[in-house]
């Protein structure tokens, strides 16, 4: 067997050359200056977090039907202006300051801060400053009139394999249980729609009589809004107090509001694993991109 000969074209020179570059030490990595970068980006991100929009997750059932567990939304830090909450993480202490400060409007879906703890809660606007609210065997009475409240077919909501405190999250729902022909189950709870006096209009589930189902009358005051959740009998909210009831403990500073639920990015049903296989599957493919504005529709009669 014959050797393979040197090249030829390699010179003396530069056989030098390479052992001398071999021999140079490795340039040693700015530490300094990649944590400054990197305290740069998340200077950024809080920034945008805090001034303009921010991610969430819904781990509770208060607001169904409209909002499920396990929909990834984004809400807007700034239709009603900056405040100690804005701020993520909540790393300010309270105080009753805002910046550039705007009111709420009837229907709106918001984030708020209970008086108690430092944690996100997710509610809709009932009333707004000034207003008188109660309620009536489940009816909203706004400045006493009652809220228009027209019975709807139920929502489906599916079974899935979310888990809110250790049980199934719908497992309030269990005798409206239903299995379709498809084999498929379905909650089917008693569902109306409620059209505020600007013509916000959206979906509430509201079963049995319920202790909050008669309330108030509770005056909103100046620099505040009533915050109730769409499935008003598993809701803690401007109804109840604090501590114990973990509600808002009545109408809500503006100060407390974070900010306005705009639209669901997507939206998981619980059964995601470490497996990537399972991934896709537990999309809920018609969750994506739905805005969270309420519909605008001429308000109909009252039930006076």
């Amino acid at each position: 067997m014959s050797s393979v000969p040197a090249d030829p074209a390699m010179t003396d020179s530069e056989n030098t050359s390479d052992e001398t570059e071999a021999k140079k030490p490795k340039e040693k990595v700015n530490w300094l200056h990649e944590l400054r970068g990197l305290a740069l980006m998340l200077l950024a991100v809080l920034g945008f977090h805090t001034f303009v929009a921010k991610p969430f997750y819904i781990p509770s059932g208060s607001m169904m039907p409209n909002l499920l567990v396990g929909d990834r939304l984004v809400v807007s830090k700034y239709p009603y202006g900056w405040s100690w909450v804005s701020v993520s993480f909540h790393i300010l202490e309270r105080s009753d300051w805002r910046i550039n400060p705007h009111t709420p409007q009837y229907g709106d879906i918001v984030i708020v801060v209970p008086p108690d703890k430092n944690e996100d809660y997710i509610k809709r606007v009932i009333g707004l400053p000034g207003d008188t609210i109660a309620l009536v065997n489940g009816q909203v009475i706004l400045n006493g009139t009652p809220v228009p409240r027209e019975q709807e077919p139920p929502v489906q909501l599916a079974a899935d394999a979310q888990v809110c405190n250790g049980d199934p999250c719908l497992a309030d729902f269990s005798r409206y249980r239903h299995r379709l022909p498809s084999g498929k189950v379905f909650y089917e709870p008693p569902t109306y729609r409620e059209t505020l006096p600007n013509g916000a209009s959206y979906l509430v589930i509201d079963e049995d009589n319920f202790g909050m189902d008669n309330f108030g009358p509770v005056e909103v005051p100046d620099g505040h809004v009533f915050l109730m959740g769409d499935n008003r009998d598993h809701s803690a909210d401007s109804r109840f107090e604090a501590g114990a009831f973990e509600g808002l403990d009545g109408p809500v500073p503006l100060e407390n509001v974070g900010g306005r639920a705009e639209f669901i990015t997507f939206s998981l049903d619980g059964s995601t694993t470490l497996n990537p296989l399972t991934w896709w599957n537990s999309l809920r493919p018609d969750r994506a991109w739905t805005t969270l504005r309420p519909a605008l529709r001429e308000r109909p009669a009252s039930d006076e």
